[in-house]
């Protein structure tokens, strides 16, 4: 399997991206092509000891960078020869098998939708990470693509969900909830309350797992798999979750350190407080899929350091395997449906 890896983009670019890849390509067994300036991908392999490109590794030389200030079109208009176009036409293209970039998170999304193109009769991508619960973990469609939705953009991100936590994390059957501010069907949004109608058909009829309505406090306790929301609420979820777990570690950190007999019990449970830190490090997941793609491409957070990078080429690899556009194509049928006042267009 080869993995295309924007090497200029995110915060830590290139040092700590090109690491991260050479680490995946070594520990994953999984061929990887570089995009990025040559010149400044060789310097960062020379600074972490490699005096000759790696086995398994390529590069393909890009001349631009796309920052986070452009304009999300520019990857498409302006800066053609940006790693991150280079990388989005090789995925096109069939050079690799998929693409991580921890770059600006609008341009992947608009260099994605017109370049590698969605899936035919999926009206918007979603970004979809996968979080930690008491259950084990929830996924969570959509954290930010799309500020503004449509109950029928709800509804597609109910099934894209569906099938990826079925196959890359091996739910049966999930569970899938809309995030809303109360259980009731009544409650919400216009929006919501027109989701809320469609989603019940779909699990009336068997297509999906439709559990209800969900408060935000419910989805940390495993009351559903798939949690479903436009991206300006998933957004806002998903850092106030990570927020309140900073928050909580830190505050549990200055406990243990208090007094002696805080230090004693810390050093007795070190192992308990290692695999907490663990489960609540994004850098263990790497990466959120983004989903209605044709294929395959992974938006690793801006910070990304290389232990994040090489997470998000193994995620990149479960992706490819489990083949979820694939899915997609086959089921968008599933998609439409006859209502009182007319039939959902998804086309």
């Amino acid at each position: 399997m080869k993995i295309i890896v924007d090497a200029m983009g995110g915060d830590n670019a290139p040092g700590e991206i090109v690491k991260g890849a050479v680490m995946a390509s070594r520990e994953l067994g999984v061929d990887i092509i570089l995009t990025g300036r040559g010149e400044e991908i060789l310097k960062a392999l020379h600074a972490m000891g490699e005096k000759e490109l790696p086995e398994h590794i390529e590069i393909a030389n890009a001349t631009e960078v796309i920052s986070n200030c452009d304009d999300p079109s520019t990857v498409t208009r302006q800066k053609k020869d940006s790693s991150m176009s280079v990388g989005l036409r090789m995925l096109r293209d069939g050079a690799g098998d998929a693409m991580v970039s921890a770059g600006s998170t609008g341009a992947l999304l608009s260099g994605a939708t017109l370049i590698v193109r969605r899936i035919r009769g999926i009206r918007r991508a979603a970004l979809a990470p996968f979080i930690p619960n008491k259950a084990g973990g929830v996924l969570l469609i959509d954290c930010g693509a799309n500020v503004e939705c449509t109950a029928e953009y709800l509804l597609q991100f109910a099934f894209m969900g569906s099938y990826y936590a079925k196959s890359v994390h091996g739910m049966e059957n999930p569970r899938v909830g809309l995030l809303n501010n109360g259980t009731e069907a009544s409650k919400g949004t216009a929006l919501c309350k027109e989701a809320y109608a469609l989603l019940s058909d779909a699990g009336e009829k068997g297509l999906i797992n439709f559990v209800g309505n969900i408060e935000a406090r419910d989805v940390m306790e495993g009351a559903c798999d798939v949690i479903v929301c436009d991206g300006f609420s998933g957004n806002i979820f998903l850092k106030g979750m990570e927020g309140v777990a900073m928050f909580i570690l830190s505050e549990f950190k200055q406990i243990l350190m208090k007094s002696f007999k805080t230090k004693m019990a810390a050093l007795m449970i070190k192992d308990d407080i290692a695999a907490l830190k663990k489960k609540l490090d994004s850098n263990e997941v790497g990466g959120t899929a983004l989903l209605g793609i044709s294929k395959p491409v992974i938006k690793a957070h801006g910070s990304s350091d290389a232990y994040a990078i090489k997470s998000a080429v193994r995620q990149a690899i479960e992706t490819a395997k489990a083949n979820i556009a694939a899915d997609i194509e086959k089921n968008i049928e599933s998609m439409r449906y006859t209502r009182p006042n007319g039939k959902i267009n998804v086309e």
